[in-house]
């Protein structure tokens, strides 16, 4: 699939995808998973259906590769403590842009159990590298101590985290915020990984 997806992507510039990927997420916020349409992005971007096609696939694979794309890697992250790499991960998008994001991904968490492709992309593209970039996080913790290898809460960092983003809005009527998360980091996270 992924050698299918870099022969499908070879003829646009990284700049152009990029305009690309930030106009499917302006559709998506306007008119959500189910109303989005291959023709709307097409007319949005100035691009052509089989372009699209081509390069993505279909829907499912756009959208979640727009998501991707504007959303930075666990990867990436590495201060050298636990909390650091903790806190630079709760702070990767600002307030306003973290507000935009969890509004959508709200409505994106409804499409995804009501369509199996957009489901086997979100996993594929968002999911499996948020894990492997979360792993080797805490797999950097445990080297240095900071958490025990045998901790049972290691299986449910990525759930408590997700959980957090997710439900500030259901619960506490207010969106996510650096403040908001880096606290929840502090009060509930950390504690679970040094019991």
């Amino acid at each position: 699939m992924v050698a299918e997806a870099t022969a499908r992507r070879s003829r646009i510039t990284p700049e152009r995808e990029a305009e690309l990927y930030a106009a499917v997420l302006d559709l998506l916020r306007e008119v959500g998973y189910d109303a989005l349409t291959m023709d709307a992005v097409a007319a949005r971007t100035r691009a052509s259906k089989a372009t699209l096609y081509r390069q993505w696939g279909g829907k499912a694979e756009l959208v979640v590769k727009a998501l991707r794309h504007q959303k930075p890697r666990f990867a990436e992250i590495d201060t050298g403590s636990l909390r650091g790499d903790l806190h630079a991960m709760a702070v990767r998008e600002d307030d306003c842009h973290m507000e935009q994001n969890s509004a959508l991904m709200r409505g994106l968490m409804v499409a995804v159990h009501a369509n199996p492709d957009l489901l086997a992309a979100f996993r594929e593209w968002i999911v499996a590298p948020e894990l492997s970039g979360l792993d080797r996080l805490l797999e950097r913790a445990v080297a240095r101590g900071e958490i025990r290898a045998g901790n049972p809460a290691l299986h449910y960092v990525l759930q408590m985290l997700i959980g957090a983003f997710a439900t500030r809005t259901l619960i506490d009527e207010k969106p996510p915020t650096q403040a908001y998360l880096t606290s929840y980091i502090d009060a509930v996270v950390l504690p679970a990984l040094s019991a």
